[in-house]
């Protein structure tokens, strides 16, 4: 459950309810259904976990019947106390071990007097329960309510956007203490144990994932940890994250090397990607395609002849998913807007040799954009 006052503010909440149900109605849609997980800690400032007893907040789009309902198990009640569901006009029906929490919910959307045709169910619902409300629904269609919820969640408010900060600063004070883990003789595991622990003293709630690629395996975009030895003359690709109190989380990436490259095509290549990331951060500004940022970033890189070791898109959005819109890549048309914040992460992989990465979340300002990493860009070197 988050803890962060600001997103416990019933204003602040009420105005996403009735913004998701505004926003649903034009999207032609009935309802709602909104499992736990982000999109619900969004609405009503708790997530939740999904089981295999069903918990789900009836939305009803507007214009379309009574408020907001919240459906949990009895047993789950508790942990949706710090919802203030007073002041957001939610109802909470509770139901036990032996009743039918689909047959409910159908019940819910139809106590209006009509039977519901489209409704939008979280992307994230698992399947033992979308399954039995289809049944219990027949005939209705069931659509994916992140198309309705991304349109909300991609815009960050002032608050949204000052947690991020502190999350950026956080992950940031984390890679400023690289040279006490990253030493010639340990195994990446060593060091990303070590890195969890400091992920968490430094201000988050835990490390949602670390990535310590040494050598040749710096050169697969989502290694996490092994037991190989690192070396001298080792490049080291570092990519770190995880969630602040609140929820909303950091992800940086920067790449190191125990003293002189082992490679002679490292600092040259390692300019590259400096260059392609620098020329990325530079071209946002509201107005831009998601794609021209992308663009932006691997022209550099094909000029050079890199093209095809750049094996992924340029960047994700991020906010209390690590992953979500806007994604930074080709063939998205997306127009920028200020408060849209995501990552800036080139790469260059030398298949069976090394890797570098550079990533730094950006947001779009009314003008331009801000970066919430800070940390050097350059190839550090750390003593071997």
């Amino acid at each position: 459950m988050s803890t962060d006052a600001t997103k416990q503010d019933p204003t602040v909440l009420s105005a996403r309810l009735q913004r998701a149900a505004d926003t649903a109605a034009r999207a032609n849609l009935d309802a709602l259904l909104i499992s736990p997980g982000s999109d619900l800690e969004y609405l009503i400032g708790a997530g939740g976990e999904s089981f295999e007893r069903l918990s789900c907040l009836v939305l009803p789009a507007a214009g379309h019947g009574p408020g907001p309902v919240l459906v949990v198990p009895k047993l789950e009640e508790l942990g949706y106390a710090e919802v203030p569901a007073n002041e957001l006009g939610i109802e909470i029906v509770t139901w036990v071990d032996g009743q039918d929490p689909h047959g409910i919910v159908a019940d819910l959307l139809r106590r209006d007097g009509t039977e519901p045709s489209r409704v939008g169910v979280a992307d994230v619902m698992p399947a033992l329960h979308t399954l039995p409300l289809r049944t219990a629904l027949p005939g209705v269609e069931q659509v994916l309510a992140g198309s309705v919820l991304r349109e909300l969640r991609m815009r960050k408010d002032t608050a949204e956007i000052e947690a991020l900060r502190k999350a950026g600063a956080a992950i940031d004070r984390v890679h400023a203490r690289m040279g006490e883990f990253l030493k010639v003789g340990r195994t990446e595991a060593e060091v990303g144990a070590d890195i969890t622990e400091a992920i968490v003293a430094e201000g988050h709630l835990e490390a949602a994932f670390v990535i310590v690629g040494s050598g040749p395996n710096g050169a697969s975009p989502h290694h996490a940890l092994s037991d190989r030895v690192i070396e001298r003359g080792d490049v080291v690709v570092v990519d770190i994250g995880g969630p602040i109190p609140g929820g909303y989380n950091s992800d940086c990436t920067r790449t190191y090397v125990l003293g002189e490259p082992a490679q002679s095509d490292v600092r040259e290549t390692y300019a590259v990607l400096q260059a392609a990331q620098r020329a990325a951060v530079e071209s946002v500004r509201p107005g831009v395609t998601a794609a021209s940022i992308d663009a932006a970033a691997r022209e550099p890189i094909a000029a050079a002849g890199f093209g095809e070791h750049f094996v992924h898109r340029t960047g994700h959005g991020i906010g209390l998913d690590v992953h979500e819109e806007p994604y930074i890549m080709g063939g998205n048309d997306l127009l920028l807007e200020p408060g849209m914040a995501f990552s800036v992460e080139p790469g260059i992989y030398q298949e069976e040799h090394w890797g570098a990465r550079i990533e730094d979340i950006v947001v779009v300002t009314d003008d331009g954009v801000e970066s919430l990493n800070n940390q050097s860009h350059e190839l550090v070197v750390l003593p071997a």
